[in-house]
């Protein structure tokens, strides 16, 4: 089985790409830069070009499944023309992608959307599946419009899911910008503190979309979130107590709303309770189901020198 991703350099990318060459799949990376991949992945992995070197038909097949993660970073204030460059990057690869699917003579056997549970936009208490409408806000319109346009793929008869990702826990990402605070006993809940948190292990994220990629019967949309979503003042306790810190310096919301703006107030100190009621119902075993048990495991694996996402 071959894997064609865009957007495989990234984050998830890399721990995506680990999991798929662990379970013997073939791994190319569509790039700007392909001999960049060939560095970052020390060879293991192909770097081709976007345009597909003119010979997209001999790289895609039946036994081809397409991941469409590449967008721009959401994180940091949001400007009107960050905000632009956020929609478009998301936008522009994935009628790229739809555009080469349409032209190749054999489509692939599946294709993996990529969003987010902001899909769902700021909620309270109320937990979020599949089933819920998408909600109101700057990022929930980014993730409908995400989802939107690679849609026509699902009209050429390719099997297609979606995945609405949570906070993804791993060496980097979200976890990297808490621990510095934490470990200076500076840690503490963001706002109130009462806003959702849809997380999940890197390896989760990693071993869900590899599940979704291989089970020919799934399609339609499916968080890839933890099945217990806390709210973020547990977070915060749980991650002071792995660390052997306190937990209990609150971040104003006024300081986060004048350094980042809108993206404060729907990312920092809003968030959903979303469930993986699809992936459960998949039957897709959970490696870290519980929080303590997921930050144990990072953290053990970052101190001793493990491996990083």
């Amino acid at each position: 089985m071959r894997a064609i991703i865009a957007g495989g350099t990234g984050f998830i990318g890399r721990a995506l790409c680990a999991e798929l060459l662990e379970n013997g799949w073939e791994v190319v990376i569509l790039s700007r830069k392909p001999s960049r991949v060939g560095e970052l992945f020390d060879g293991g992995v192909i770097g081709m070009d976007w345009d597909g070197g003119g010979h997209w038909d001999s790289v895609m097949g039946k036994d081809t499944v397409v991941v469409n993660l590449a967008g721009e970073n959401i994180a940091g204030r949001w400007t009107e023309a960050r905000k632009r460059r956020i929609l478009e990057s998301r936008l522009m690869a994935g009628q790229r992608l739809v555009d080469v699917i349409s032209q190749v003579s054999v489509k692939p056997r599946a294709f993996v959307q990529a969003s987010a549970v902001g899909y769902y936009g700021p909620h309270k208490s109320t937990p979020q599946n599949e089933e819920c409408p998408p909600g109101t806000g700057f990022l929930a319109d980014v993730t409908r419009q995400w989802e939107a346009s690679t849609r026509t793929v699902g009209d050429m008869g390719v099997r297609r899911v979606v995945i609405r990702t949570g906070v993804v826990l791993g060496q980097g990402g979200a976890l990297a910008k808490m621990l510095p605070l934490f470990r200076l006993f500076l840690g503490g809940p963001t706002g109130h503190g009462h806003q959702g948190m849809s997380w999940i292990h890197l390896a989760d994220e990693a071993g869900a979309i590899r599940f979704l990629m291989e089970n020919e019967e799934e399609r339609g949309a499916y968080n890839l979130v933890a099945p217990a979503p806390c709210d973020n003042n547990r977070f915060a306790h749980t991650l002071g107590r792995v660390l052997g810190r306190p937990s209990w310096l609150r971040v104003p919301a006024a300081a986060l709303r004048t350094l980042f703006g809108q993206m404060a107030d729907e990312v920092l100190l809003t968030g959903q309770f979303a469930l993986p009621e699809a992936l459960q119902r998949a039957g897709y075993q959970f490696r870290f189901p519980d929080l303590e048990g997921a930050l144990r495991d990072i953290l053990s694996r970052d101190a001793s020198g493990g491996p990083r996402g």
